[in-house]
């Protein structure tokens, strides 16, 4: 990776946007965000849910 070109054809001595442009163009990363956002919103739903049931066993315990 030593002697890389960059986009415009400028030297790149680290090779940085070469490993740049390899890390947002992965498609795995994409599907492990993807992955990541289901149980994040399970996990909302879930709370959502405890709370309303909680809610409505309160209710019924003052009426």
């Amino acid at each position: 990776m030593a002697n890389t070109q960059g986009p415009e054809g400028n030297y790149d001595p680290a090779g940085s946007t070469q490993m740049f442009r390899a890390f947002v163009d992965d498609p795995q990363s994409r599907q492990q965000q993807a992955a990541s956002a289901g149980p994040r919103v399970g996990l909302i739903v879930g709370v959502i849910v405890a709370v309303a049931v909680v809610a409505a066993v309160a209710w019924l315990a003052l009426k």
